[in-house]
């Protein structure tokens, strides 16, 4: 007689014990079991809480999920693989052919990219206006428009939004307003406070804060927003790793510790970049000399842990900066513990012409500075040898 195979039986819940993990467990389990057909669809049906399959949602995602929206002080959130995973779900999500999307002319890259391309080509009409100035989005709304996406805090040119006039604006014109609030976290800025409807992160930057996750997160008041999302992402398979999200939790633990040290480091560090030779001009909101300075102070719970500015010369007194400042990550991207540079016209705004880029203020000359934890005095004297490196061609 021929013995069975032996089957290996997966136990569908862990032993309990009588303590609890500190940290939470990572659950990477693409499939969860019901105890009957009856008990998924309680579950499907809203009935009953548990997870089905991971694509629409898992315990990590959910929890990092829920601690983001009591710091933005949401109703609801989620968590998708990226920040641009949120911008989509936001966008391809809230919309359909025949709406009308206004947007910053500000905006991230990629999100203009989306804004110029995607959305047209899909049958959604895009405009772009000014975000400093209301008047600028009031000439450009349309009966048809939908949505306004905006940046409370510009990347990389950290303008400051007329957020006040804007929020006035969609509710009198019945729009969504949405905050891409990356720059700005809910440490910054409140956006839903102030008029905004939806609120979206890169979690991938300060939030999570070490370079180490690809994680978006976006948050609506209205359950039905919230579920028209929800719906198109878990369709388009905007999914985020277990991992990733743990990772992300961890981060938000020592998230409000880093941002004060790199916030005021940031504030130093523009100080001292506006006083040396061969810096042409310095951005960073709360400074005397910013456009948008008197509403940045007014606006935001202190100002933001970027810093921008642009050097005389170009391409070549670029390279040299960056090769002379050698203890800096010239990366493109920000919040990581340690500080990063990156340069705009050959990363994030690649893809706009030069002379669009120059429109928005983006020269060769011009760095986005996103500041970490090192020693203030440090992290100056780098900087110091990289823009004299530069004055010295």
């Amino acid at each position: 007689m021929t013995k069975p195979k032996p089957t290996l039986i997966r136990p569908v819940l862990p032993v309990n014990g009588v303590s609890r993990p500190v940290v939470t467990p990572i659950q990477p389990s693409v499939v969860y079991a019901a105890e009957s057909p009856d008990m998924l669809d309680a579950q499907y049906e809203g009935r009953a809480e548990g997870f089905t399959y991971a694509r629409e949602g898992h315990p990590n995602a959910t929890l990092l999920a829920e601690r983001i929206a009591a710091m933005e002080g949401c109703a609801h959130g989620l968590t998708l693989g990226s920040g641009m995973a949120a911008v989509t779900a936001v966008l391809l999500g809230l919309t359909k052919t025949g709406d009308h999307v206004l947007g910053s002319d500000q905006l991230y890259g990629r999100s203009l990219r989306m804004m110029n391309d995607d959305l047209p080509r899909l049958g959604i009409e895009t405009s772009l206006a000014d975000p400093t100035d209301v008047a600028s989005f009031r000439s450009a709304i349309r009966p048809e428009t939908r949505l306004i996406l905006v940046e409370a805090v510009s990347n990389p040119t950290l303008r400051v939004a007329d957020m006040a006039g804007i929020a006035a604006l969609a509710k009198e014109a019945g729009a969504l307003l949405v905050v891409d609030n990356t720059f700005t976290t809910p440490r910054g800025y409140l956006p839903l406070d102030h008029g905004a409807d939806v609120v979206l992160h890169s979690v991938t930057k300060l939030m999570a804060g070490h370079s180490d996750v690809t994680l978006g997160w976006v948050g609506a008041q209205d359950p039905a927003l919230q579920k028209q999302m929800y719906d198109f992402a878990v369709t388009t398979g905007l999914t985020p790793s277990p991992y990733d999200c743990w990772l992300a939790e961890r981060g938000l633990m020592t998230f409000d510790l880093r941002f004060d040290r790199a916030q005021a480091t940031a504030a130093a560090l523009a100080d001292a970049l506006a006083g040396m030779e061969g810096v042409r001009r310095v951005l960073y909101p709360t400074r005397a000399d910013h456009p948008e300075g008197a509403r940045a102070v007014e606006m935001l719970t202190g100002g933001c842990n970027m810093v921008s500015f642009e050097i005389e010369g170009g391409r070549e007194q670029a390279n040299a900066l960056v090769a002379a400042a050698s203890g800096l990550a010239f990366a493109p991207t920000l919040g990581d513990v340690g500080t990063t540079l990156s340069h705009p016209a050959t990363s994030s705004h690649r893809g706009l012409s030069a002379e669009a880029r120059a429109a928005l203020g983006m020269s060769e000359g011009f760095f986005r500075v996103s500041v970490g934890l090192e020693d203030p005095d440090a992290l100056i004297a780098e900087f110091a040898r990289g823009v004299a490196a530069a004055r010295a061609i």
